[in-house]
């Protein structure tokens, strides 16, 4: 695709282990700050986009609002966050980690405020997209600032954080919106982030440096051409001969290339959006379940999302025994040489597939009047546990198989989970791949009606169902992962 100069030239390459312009020689706690500012700004947007839920009674009685129109702010903040990362991915991997941080977080702060001083619910809608779509770039980029900073062995704890934000966030959401909303009004929900992610945005300011080594290998190179008069030092991406509008539309078109030309890339990310879309369907019905079922107040429907956040720990509480399982399962040579293939980085999410339908069956069944409220909570809990293995597998996984693009992987996962909703009809669907791939941002719309129809028992088992058609995905690329790596461009060599 491109050629490099031909004429004497002097490659800047990072001095081995020890050089300090390298990202991987940060000190840990260095290290552990940028990934659990990152991971905490992830988690803001996650919950940004599900206390608005809570917010309903009170903004439809003022803005006189029919309740089917205001959940397009939750689908439209969904869709956002598909589609910001397709842009400001590609760009971390141009400009670097932390102007992207700095000015997605900006307009987040920004387009919050807009949300909480609106005045009718056209200019909440389209505030809650720009919103996500501001905030997506947490879920895209963190993952590839954690590839930046840790080594291959290290990754696994720190992307277990990363992959748990995304699943705690939203249902911290209810929990506190539940009590904000039952306590003050509806706007105190947007002023609530609107805090908390402005003390993010001074933080990342202060303590986020950039991590991308391309970007940080072309500051080496402008350094020693400065320093030595010598204008040969060039940085691999500054022998490209290509301009900067193509290498940027290069980069633009990347996350699309992996979602459509890389298999395991497309089956894990379908995968994903079918568990995301799930965990936002529950935003809109467990509240009324449990309402209907125990006769709860609004303020106590957040409550059952507890279940969930403690299987989420418990599947991050994990990442010792599965470590303990892939020393084990390592080959010698690979022991030694600390080079472990990225399928098994996997692991977590092939008992996550049974998790997952398990706590599905048994929340949507013990669903009674006549069973005490803590048995679906405890069903419930093993899908968080599920959900949380199943996203750690996926996300270390395609930060590990596509270590130079892994913002671009982990922003097609997002579009896959969060975009192609917008137009959903379930009854024109043709097959199951175009159904499943639409479903996170027309799950809030299409959710209470579903649970309406089919009744709680046998909608929650349809999704069941629907997870056990995506299980052998996780244990058939960890099998035949490394076959599909050596037939790729993009994935690290087999």
């Amino acid at each position: 695709m491109h050629s490099t100069i031909d004429h004497d030239i002097h490659d800047v390459s990072f001095d081995g282990d020890g050089d300090p312009m390298s990202p991987k020689t940060l000190p840990l706690v260095r290290k552990w700050v940028i990934v659990i500012i990152v991971c905490t700004g992830t988690m803001c947007v996650t919950c940004a986009s599900s206390i608005y839920t809570t917010t309903y009674p009170q903004m439809n009685a003022e803005m006189e609002t029919p309740s089917l129109i205001a959940i397009l702010g939750l689908s439209f903040f969904v869709l956002g966050l598909g589609l910001g990362p397709l842009l400001t991915s590609p760009l971390s991997e141009w400009y670097g980690r932390r102007p992207i941080y700095v000015v997605a977080w900006a307009f987040f702060v920004i387009w919050n405020i807009v949300t909480a001083v609106a005045k009718n619910i056209e200019t909440v809608i389209i505030s809650r997209f720009f919103t996500g779509f501001a905030g997506g770039t947490f879920l895209s980029v963190s993952g590839g600032t954690v590839s930046d900073v840790f080594l291959r062995s290290q990754i696994q704890l720190p992307m277990t954080l990363v992959s748990s934000a995304p699943f705690i966030g939203p249902c911290l959401g209810p929990l506190i919106g539940g009590f904000i909303s039952y306590n003050t009004t509806w706007r105190w929900n947007y002023y609530f982030i609107i805090i908390w992610s402005g003390v993010l945005l001074v933080s990342i300011a202060i303590f986020v440096p950039e991590t991308f080594p391309p970007v940080l290998l072309r500051a080496k190179a402008v350094m020693l051409r400065k320093s030595t008069g010598d204008d040969r030092y060039k940085a691999p991406t500054e022998k490209l001969q290509t301009s900067r509008g193509k290498a940027l539309a290069y980069a633009l078109m990347r996350p699309f290339q992996l979602l459509f030309f890389e298999p395991m890339c497309l089956a894990l990310d379908v995968y994903a959006a079918l568990l995301l879309g799930m965990l936002y369907l529950f935003f809109q019905a467990i509240p009324l379940m449990f309402e209907t079922t125990y006769g709860w107040k609004m303020w106590q429907g957040g409550l059952p999302f507890v279940g969930i956040i403690a299987g989420m720990i418990v599947g991050a509480l994990s990442t010792p025994l599965f470590a303990r399982i892939k020393d084990h399962l390592l080959e010698p040579q690979e022991k030694q040489t600390g080079d472990i293939a990225p399928e098994y980085s996997l692991l977590p999410a092939i008992p996550a597939g049974v998790l997952i339908p398990v706590g599905l069956f048994w929340f949507g069944w013990s669903l009674s009047s006549n069973i005490h409220w803590i048995v679906p909570i405890i069903g419930a809990s093993f899908f968080g546990c599920g959900i949380l293995l199943a996203y750690k597998g996926i996300f270390t996984f395609l930060v590990d198989a596509y270590p130079q693009y892994a913002a671009s992987a982990l922003a097609g996962n997002g579009f896959v989970r969060s975009s192609f909703a917008g137009t959903c009809d379930m009854a024109n669907s043709e097959n199951i791949e175009k159904l499943l791939i639409r479903l996170t941002a027309a799950f809030p719309l299409f959710g209470l009606q579903m649970y309406n129809k089919l009744g709680y028992h046998w909608a929650t088992s349809l999704l069941a169902f629907l997870t056990i058609l995506m299980m052998p995905f996780p244990w058939i690329f960890f099998k035949y992962g490394k076959v599909l790596r050596g037939k790729s461009k993009f994935a690290l060599a087999a």
